[in-house]
């Protein structure tokens, strides 16, 4: 399997690309990353170096591939954090000349807008490319809750509402949405959810919540979930195995006390998690 993997980059620390390549590799995949920033260190840390990479880039780095040959092998084009509007259409442009060599390529889109407590955080623009432009254009979406509400105009309260909210963004073109969390009125304070949905049906898993704050585990959600779609799993398998593997890696880092999400430590969690949570059919 080749995936094409557009997003953001960092030195040291694991968010973006240094979240996503690692695990696909890990799971057999061949990953083309193209980086929309290079940057020292994630920003949670509040100072970084490095630089901001702008469209013309990508759409020559997309070319240099395609005059490799290759794009006809690409099953997927993965990205998330874009950084402008202009970076986004270069990321759309890339996904169309990949599906245009390759019929049944698919694009996961992870529309990073903002997150519960912390609002929008992207640049003025992105919200309104992710709604008008990247959703009609992916065939999977991640969202977090934040960007679940935000792109659909709802309020994901309860699992009904949750389950509407991912049907206004399946009638904007996605015919998978994969809620990377989800807290509910109804929940235990201790639990955190994963919501997906997608033609053969809608599915909840339910893992431990787990007292630590890292970046990255989003991105490697993401990717986790694209790679079991892709590899012809179905929703609900691909919402299991993705939640195991990524509540494994958490698990191990939170046990280590580290500020930064342990994927390569914990890289066994990817092909053969300790713990494995089902998926449950929701209505």
């Amino acid at each position: 399997m080749n995936i094409l993997s557009i997003q953001s980059h960092v030195a040291y620390g694991h968010v973006g690309n240094a979240a996503a390549v690692f695990p696909l590799q890990r799971l057999g995949v061949e990953v083309w990353p193209i980086h929309t920033v290079q940057f020292s260190n994630h920003t949670g840390y509040g100072a970084w170096r490095g630089e901001v990479f702008g469209a013309p880039l990508i759409h020559e780095l997309v070319q240099g591939i395609e005059e490799r040959g290759v794009l006809p092998t690409c099953d997927g084009v993965l990205s998330g954090y874009m950084g402008s509007a202009e970076i986004g259409e270069a990321i759309l442009a890339a996904a169309v000349r990949v599906k245009a060599a390759n019929g049944k390529a698919r694009y996961c889109c992870d529309p990073v807008i903002g997150d519960v407590g912390r609002g929008v955080f992207v640049r003025p623009g992105i919200p309104a490319f992710m709604r008008a432009r990247a959703l009609p254009a992916a065939d999977i979406v991640t969202p977090n809750q934040f960007e679940l509400d935000y792109l659909s105009g709802m309020a994901s309260r309860t699992i009904a509402e949750a389950v509407r909210a991912c049907d206004a963004l399946h009638a904007m073109g996605p015919k998978q949405v994969l809620v990377t969390s989800l807290h509910l009125e109804d929940m235990p304070r201790d639990a955190i959810d994963m919501l997906a949905s997608g033609p053969d049906g809608r599915f909840r898993v339910r893992t431990p919540l787990l007292d630590l704050s890292v970046n990255g585990a989003g991105d490697a959600i993401a990717a986790l979930f694209f790679f079991h779609a892709l590899a012809g799993g179905s929703t609900a398998e691909a919402l299991s195995r993705a939640a195991s593997s990524i509540f494994g890696v958490l698990a191990r880092t939170q046990e280590a006390r580290a500020r930064e999400i342990l994927l390569v430590a914990a890289q066994e969690e990817f092909v053969r998690p300790s713990r494995v949570f089902k998926a449950e059919a929701v209505s």
